[in-house]
């Protein structure tokens, strides 16, 4: 008769027992505990979210820890799809004076993406038809982030100066032809810079946009005479497409709020129309002597978004969370607020696949923290407002994989 000896029987009374919790063990992450807010399933509260293979595979409440190979504590934190950024400049580079078209001025995304939250960005106009390829090998093919366009209208991309001016070179045709060639990643069409008074550059992009059935975002401005705002969004533009900086105050353009401080009663009958008003903070695109009327009187973005390069991302911009505690500070809900960098946006350029967190999608996911204090928020004329509230960014997952932690929440001790 064979004698077993004790430590034998524990030891392998404890392989064992390993070996059954690891086939217990169904997901790659559980994010547990966090207050969960999805525009799209109308979630707002305490839920677990479980991810395997980079997919969304559980949102329950109470999802057994033992269940999941790693678990991170959200308690106390704000779990949402991961952020949407529907205006940034991505088409970095080094050729001179091509300003934001494969030049110094934007920005290489995944060094200010995941930080803030961002798992997609959309550069919106840098590239042209004649460009797209170049972009999309350097920028879009060679990011963590998803990296999204708006093809300029212009050929040749968002050089800045006379190239913009070019109407010979606003052919819808092919560009429409390239969105086609790439569905799902040149998702709009952009206008922008265009200084001369008429409205056929205007014309030439709804034109591809409506050729290739995506939006159309429009920067406008700077003509003179001024071209009608009135007209543009009744007139001109099509439900779905998107006007940019909305709460700008610059030469050239009809302010949306009024020199009395009254929003333009034509601007509320577009918003029903369904214009999509987009924040696009940028470097010089936002001012509260815009913002703080137009909110107090109803006037919200429907989106909310950086316009990031060179130019912005030091100054009154900084981030996206940023701009969201701007209006948060203003008064907007937060569940709207978290809406429109989530499942908003995503409607808006026809990725209804991002922007929630149903069971199946892709498990792009940010953690947000709500502080509560005092803080100060600037605009792009150097102007503040005071609030008490502040969003910053603590973790963000992309397919289900840790891009950003901020306190290590997704880690161990060192010594455990």
């Amino acid at each position: 008769m064979i004698k077993l000896n004790k430590y034998f029987l524990v030891n392998t009374y404890f392989l064992l027992l390993i070996s059954s919790l690891a086939l217990a063990q169904d997901f790659d992450v559980l994010i547990k505990g966090g207050h969960v807010i999805d525009a799209k399933n109308n979630i707002n509260g305490i839920m677990d979210i479980a991810i395997t293979d980079g997919k969304i595979a559980k949102v329950a409440p109470n999802i057994s820890s033992t269940s999941s190979k790693k678990t991170i504590n959200a308690n106390g934190l704000l779990v949402t799809p991961g952020l949407i950024d529907i205006h940034g400049h991505n088409f970095f580079g080094t050729i001179r004076k091509a300003y934001l078209s494969n030049s110094f001025s934007s920005l290489p995304p995944d060094g200010f993406t995941f930080r803030s939250g961002v798992t997609t960005i959309v550069d919106v106009g840098g590239a042209g038809w004649k460009n797209f390829e170049t972009f999309k090998e350097q920028t879009i093919d060679q990011s963590k982030t998803r990296v999204l366009s708006f093809l300029n209208i212009i050929g040749s991309g968002m050089k800045g100066g006379s190239v913009e001016q070019n109407i010979l070179d606003m052919d819808p045709e092919a560009t429409a032809k390239k969105a086609k060639q790439y569905p799902g990643i040149i998702v709009g069409v952009k206008l922008a810079h265009y200084s001369g008074p008429n409205w056929e550059p205007t014309n030439l992009a709804i034109k591809a946009g409506t050729i290739g059935d995506i939006p159309v975002m429009i920067d406008f401005g700077g003509s003179d005479p001024e071209l009608s705002m009135k007209t543009l969004l009744l007139e001109k533009l099509r439900p779905g497409d998107i006007f940019t900086h909305c709460y700008a105050n610059v030469k050239g353009r009809t302010a949306l709020v009024d020199k009395k401080g009254k929003v333009r009663p034509y601007v509320f009958i577009a918003q029903n129309k369904g214009i999509v008003f987009d924040v696009g903070h940028g470097g010089g695109s936002f001012v509260f002597s815009q913002a703080v009327p137009a909110t107090e009187q109803g006037f919200w973005p429907n989106s909310m978004s950086t316009d990031l390069h060179t130019g912005s991302m030091n100054a009154g911009m900084k981030d996206l969370t940023n701009i969201m505690s701007k209006f948060l500070n203003m008064n907007m809900p937060l569940e709207e607020v978290i809406k429109s960098v989530t499942w908003s946006p995503a409607k808006y350029i026809k990725r209804t696949d991002l922007g929630h967190l149903s069971e199946g999608a892709v498990a792009d996911i940010t953690l947000l923290k709500l502080s509560k204090g005092d803080f100060g928020f600037v605009d792009t004329k150097g102007f503040k407002i005071n609030g008490t509230q502040k969003l910053t960014c603590e973790l963000t997952l992309r397919e289900g994989k840790v891009v950003w932690d901020l306190n290590g929440h997704s880690s161990t001790l060192w010594n455990d």
